[in-house]
């Protein structure tokens, strides 16, 4: 994903939620998102059977 595209997500994130973004944190959270996404790609991947069930989820 290229700069402009992860400006515009942290733009949009960064309204959505109201956090305030200082101009000298831009280049941190970029590289961190490109990051973060990357190893998600990696995960998405990854080939699952059909077959498989996923893992229960237990509450108190």
């Amino acid at each position: 994903m290229d700069e402009a595209a992860l400006d515009a997500m942290i733009d949009t994130g960064t309204t959505i939620l109201g956090i305030e973004m200082k101009p000298e944190w831009r280049a941190a959270v970029r590289m961190h998102l490109g990051i973060s996404l990357s190893h998600a790609a990696v995960v998405l991947e990854a080939p699952l059977p059909d077959h498989l069930d996923p893992a229960p989820v237990f509450r108190a």
